[in-house]
């Protein structure tokens, strides 16, 4: 059974699974390297659009398998220390590789997410659960610092630094009520809800230009590291004569005045 499962549900999306529902989809070495593997092939692949990534059975994923995580190929001849950085820079590269793809990337928040699990719905750019779902920054439950993975990062920016400094220090348990309510989520619905849910979203995503989108998620997460707002200005100066200078923008003015449905061809 493959940890990993990539199917393309329709046109122009690219649904990213983990699959170890018995282990609520806690992550090895080898499932991580299917993830970065399944990630940079959509990445590469002109035809996708959008990335969901979810989890099979009832957990999103429950970070890391403690019981046997292994370490990632190559490092079986490095020291302590060496091992110990390339296994780590392994796991985090995740959110990196999630951050810097072209396509946006919507997380459907079946279950659990805790710890690596968590800073996987962090990285992504929408973020849509089921009300059965929760969340925890778990890590210094097993003893390591709650600043893994990107967490510290992302989690503030999200939430507000106040909020993230409670639930990374106290590692408690908080549902999906909460989180959308803090600003973690869009949105928060049913179990038997979201699929359709995240089906609205896709269409939502799929009805914009295909450059276009890719130049937003680019500049909304750039603009979080950008130091001023002269600076921030500036990046969205070229973003819009990039746009302006495609033939999809001319699709989607004449589409607009025409009132009817665009056809992108993503040039």
């Amino acid at each position: 059974m493959s940890e990993i499962v990539v199917t393309r549900p329709r046109p122009g999306v690219t649904r990213v699974a983990m699959n170890r529902p018995e282990r609520l989809n806690a992550m090895t070495a080898g499932m991580i390297e299917g993830l970065h593997a399944a990630l940079a092939e959509a990445a590469a692949d002109p035809e996708c659009r959008v990335v969901v990534l979810t989890g099979a059975g009832r957990g999103f994923c429950a970070g890391l398998d403690l019981g046997g995580y292994g370490e990632p190929a190559g490092v079986e001849s490095a020291g302590a220390v060496q091992r110990g950085l390339a296994t780590q820079r392994h796991i985090a590269g995740l959110v990196q590789r999630i951050r810097r793809m072209p396509q946006p990337v919507v997380a459907e928040v079946n279950g659990a997410a805790a710890g690596g699990g968590l800073a996987l719905v962090l990285a992504s750019d929408l973020r849509i659960a089921s009300t059965s779902a929760v969340f925890a920054v778990s890590f210094m439950r097993v003893g390591f610092s709650a600043c893994d993975i990107g967490t510290s990062w992302m989690l503030p920016r999200l939430v507000g630094a106040g909020r993230a400094h409670e639930l990374m220090m106290t590692a408690r348990r908080f549902d999906a009520e909460e989180a959308l309510r803090i600003g973690m989520l869009a949105d928060a619905v049913a179990p038997d809800e979201l699929s359709g849910r995240v089906g609205k979203a896709l269409d939502d995503l799929l009805s914009m230009p295909p450059l276009s989108l890719s130049l937003t998620k680019q500049a909304m997460w750039l603009s979080l590291e950008i130091p001023s707002f002269d600076a921030a200005v500036e990046l969205e100066n070229r973003q819009q004569v990039l746009t302006m200078m495609t033939a999809d923008q001319t699709e989607a003015m004449t589409a607009y005045m025409e009132k009817r449905a665009p056809d992108y061809g993503n040039r």
